[in-house]
């Protein structure tokens, strides 16, 4: 016979999930401002856009903690996608324009030298420029699958779309990142 689940049980099974979902925030944040970053191309921006999708992942907090990822990556890009339409209507000059020399990005990398923090940077710059020369779509797949190492189930349910789209759409990323970056090696 089973016996109904006590109050203390309950209580319990709350503060794992919080504790585990705190930790998966936690971990997902840092890779998930590059990836708004990158989408956003404003700093402000892309640290409201993951603090959105954190806040929104905790109303699934009851979910299969393997939900989560795929989940928390297609809140992100939906909220990024929001937050790109509403530039394109409002009145460009108006607007002050900011580009992303103006808003350096943050190398907070201790661990490494000096020389060594500044070919990272320069190799990261690079990636970056190149990515933002991409379509929408192909810098999504690239960004998931390779730079998230999401597997390719998980990237077609965080961009809504079938495996065989990310696969084209990360075939042709890599083509494109190819021609671009070929003149760095």
């Amino acid at each position: 016979m089973v016996s109904p689940p006590t109050l203390e049980s309950e209580e319990t099974a709350a503060t794992a999930t919080a504790v585990s979902l705190e930790a998966f925030l936690a971990g997902i944040g840092p890779r998930a401002f590059r990836f708004a970053e990158a989408g956003l191309r404003q700093r402000e921006d892309a640290l409201d856009a993951v603090q959105d999708a954190m806040v929104k992942l905790l109303a699934y907090r009851d979910r299969p903690a393997a939900e989560w990822t795929p989940l928390f990556w297609s809140i992100l890009r939906s909220r990024i996608i929001d937050v790109q339409r509403r530039r394109g209507f409002r009145l460009r000059f108006w607007a002050p324009a900011n580009d992303a020399d103006d808003n350096p990005v943050d190398w907070a990398d201790g661990g490494a030298g000096p020389a060594q923090r500044h070919e990272q940077q320069q190799t990261y710059a690079r990636l970056v420029q190149a990515l933002r020369t991409l379509p929408a779509r192909q810098r999504e797949a690239f960004t998931l699958r390779v730079l998230e190492e999401l597997d390719v189930a998980t990237t077609a349910k965080a961009m809504g779309c079938s495996e065989g789209s990310v696969k084209t759409h990360l075939s042709r990323a890599r083509d494109a990142l190819k021609q671009q970056l070929e003149e760095f090696r």
